[in-house]
């Protein structure tokens, strides 16, 4: 320690103490929000675009996470409202359960304050920064504070408003105007009023392009949209159906730091190092303990013991350790089902002609964190075919509409293939070109964001891996569904010459002969020789019912006996209506037919009816058919491994006739990229 008169000497000296006294003197303690204020950008308020858009996403991604939690259908107004070049007025309004009174100006005005932190399950909001953060930029940029009211749930609730600034010295709110009101017509839910500096732009960055998509993967919401020309936008709910509740869990130790193990050593109510690990962790029994403590040479002692070298070497040793993988239920992926209704739904005026089955990847980890990839695939219609595709990139239901080029989703579609899935692409790398739009959705209790204004993915090997092979999945859908519409186009036409030739000739030559005009019906099969499936569908959007037919022909000289497979939606099943030909369905909807003993020359015709809100996600083009070699079928794709069940089993003689109906197409055989591609995607799926 130096004493006030050996300072004044160093000072005195003019030596390097006196300039080291001096830096000491300036230096001071800075608070979160004066960072941010000053940093607004690692946030997103790097543009006046970007922060206009920011703001309305941080507001609608809490509304979302605030319903979902109170199990409340979403209902969301957005209104931007231009006053002058750069300064616009913006409210957001949700019918969620709203926000307790005293908890309010916290909740807006304190950066780094939030519920969900700590919670290792999925939701949208995580930092406790996006709204508090949205309200500061208002607050410094035009000076005005925000206007706050909110009503909890409760006949007799009372509703409150507020104004509001943030002190960025000190984090904290400065409330004004605080008072309770009477809210009509509203039985609960949150507002907020404010007027940020900004530039309302449309196109592929826009706020209606962000509300658009997130109704896609929010299918069970609505949302209201007024821009400031004065036109109303509505997305209507598509579903009732409410995302599963993602559910809380304990830290994985896959992944863990000493640090994070010291903290958690300090805080926890356990009294020994064993129960430590084994109640303050998941996937960690007592076996699994005592091999965690055997093997980091630390024996099992009281908690206040435990010192940082114990901490080095348990966290070596759980790495040695073999542990299950964490659990999913803390997630909530969009489902199959759900991502297809979201697509048609929103995207209906662009008449796509056709939907790939989305995939939903079996759940990983990464550094602790669970993760689920889902994909979807649009082809098709008023898409335009001479542009690069649209992306649709999405973390935890919240669209990313900035920074592709660093995100591992636009990384994972780039180095794609795509020409041997049916899209153009220059170079055979980069964003591939066609009428497409490709969908992907990365779910996490903790996305590894690039930065915190939650733009893009970070590109880790096991989140890449796993987006490339839900695509590689949803991509030969897609090319399955090209080649069969191709081979289905070639042979209708054959079919519609012989219908419409033989006919002809056979009339000609009966008239000249003065005979009857003999059954064309054999001679057609045996040109034909094939499975014909031909499928039909009528939707009554009124009643919400889908009728679904399928006519079976039997242009083959043999008779046949089949199953039609089809991965029904289970909300719109109901099995007193899937026809005489329904033997089963399984939990996952997967329901199978079976016809019997047909006639050659003859058809049958199975069908059923679909009801509710999922009926018309259902594409009757999507199914399948066994018990029939794939070389005499048209219209329907062979039984996919992976569907659980076999079904009728193809006899050697069939084989060997298929054989050589297939040399008599004298079909050009795949070239070897594609061979290669065939085997590597049979080692993907499993």
């Amino acid at each position: 320690m130096h004493s006030d008169k050996d300072i004044k000497k160093e000072m005195d000296e003019g030596g390097k103490g006196a300039i080291a006294h001096e830096l000491a003197k300036k230096q001071q303690e800075i608070s979160v929000t004066e960072f941010f204020e000053k940093n607004k950008q690692i946030l997103g308020f790097d543009s006046l675009s970007k922060s206009l858009l920011m703001g309305i996403k941080e507001a609608v991604d809490n509304s979302l996470d605030a319903c979902e939690e109170a199990d409340i259908l979403p209902e969301i107004y957005v209104k931007v409202e231009k006053v002058n070049d750069t300064d616009y007025n913006i409210s957001i309004e949700d019918n969620g359960p709203g926000i307790v009174h005293k908890m309010m100006p916290n909740v807006f005005g304190r950066l780094l304050f939030g519920s969900r932190f700590h919670a290792l399950r999925q939701s949208r909001g995580q930092q406790g920064i996006g709204i508090s953060a949205t309200v500061m930029n208002a607050n410094i940029t035009t000076g005005k504070p925000a206007h706050i009211r909110s009503k909890i749930q409760g006949d007799d609730a009372v509703a409150w408003e507020m104004d509001l600034f943030i002190d960025t010295k000190i984090n904290r709110p400065i409330v004004t105007n605080d008072q309770p009101f009477k809210w009509e017509g509203k039985a609960h839910g949150t507002r907020i009023d404010y007027c940020t500096k900004g530039r309302y732009i449309t196109g592929s960055k826009s706020t209606f392009e962000y509300l658009k998509n997130t109704a896609i993967v929010n299918p069970h919401s609505k949302i209201t949209f007024d821009d400031p020309e004065g036109k109303r936008y509505v997305f209507e709910r598509a579903t009732e159906i409410l995302p599963v509740k993602s559910k809380e869990i304990k830290p994985h130790p896959q992944g863990l730091e000493v640090g994070d193990l010291q903290k958690m050593v300090q805080a926890t109510q356990q009294k020994t190092l064993k129960a430590l690990l084994k109640n303050d962790f998941s996937r960690i029994t007592d076996r699994i303990a005592e091999e965690i403590l055997q093997l980091s040479g630390v024996k099992d002692k009281k908690v206040s013991a435990v010192t940082r070298e114990d901490c080095v070497a348990i966290v070596k040793a759980i790495d040695s350790v073999k542990i299950m993988a964490p659990q999913t239920d803390c997630l909530s992926p969009i489902g199959d089902t759900l991502i297809k209704k979201g697509l048609m739904h929103v995207l209906e005026g662009l008449r796509p002609d056709y939907y790939a089955q989305p995939v939903t990847r079996a759940p990983k980890a990464v550094n602790g964190n669970p993760f689920i990839v889902e994909a979807g695939i649009v082809y098709g219609g008023e898409i335009p075919a001479d542009s690069e595709v649209s992306i649709l990139r999405i973390a935890n239901r919240v669209p990313l509409l900035y920074q592709p080029g660093a995100c591992a989703i636009t990384k994972a579609i780039a180095a794609m293939d795509w020409r041997r899935y049916g899209l153009e692409q220059r170079g055979g790398k980069g964003i591939p070109y066609g009428p497409a739009i490709i969908m992907v959705h990365v779910a996490s209790t903790k996305v590894p964001f690039t930065s915190e204004g939650k733009e893009a993915v970070a590109d880790f090997d096991e989140i890449q891996n796993e987006i490339n092979l839900a695509l590689r999945l949803c991509a030969r859908n897609l090319k399955s569904h090209l080649n069969k519409k191709e081979r289905k186009a070639k042979t209708h036409a054959k079919f519609e010459i012989v219908q419409q030739i033989l006919p002809e000739m056979a009339q000609k030559s009966a008239k000249m002969l003065n005979k009857p005009v003999p059954d064309l019906d054999r001679t057609i099969t045996k040109i034909m020789n094939v499975v014909w499936v031909e499928p039909k569908s009528s939707y009554d959007p009124k009643n919400k019912v889908k009728k679904v037919s399928y006519n079976v022909y039997n242009y083959t000289k043999a008779e046949r006996s089949f199953r039609l497979h089809a991965h029904l939606p289970k909300e719109a099943v109901n099995e007193t209506l899937l026809g005489k030909y329904f033997i089963d369905m399984n939990d996952e909807g997967k329901a199978n037919w079976e016809v019997l003993n047909m006639p050659p020359s003859s058809s049958v015709q199975v069908s059923f009816d679909l009801v509710g809100d999922m009926a018309d996600v259902f594409s009757e083009g999507d199914i399948y058919l066994s018990g029939v070699s794939t070389a005499f079928v048209m219209g329907a794709d062979p039984l996919p491994g992976d569907w659980g069940i076999k079904g009728m089993e193809v006899t050697e003689t069939e084989m060997d006739i298929a054989e050589e109906a297939e040399e008599e197409e004298e079909e050009e055989p795949d070239t070897e990229e594609e061979e290669d591609e065939d085997e590597g995607g049979a080692e993907d799926d499993e």
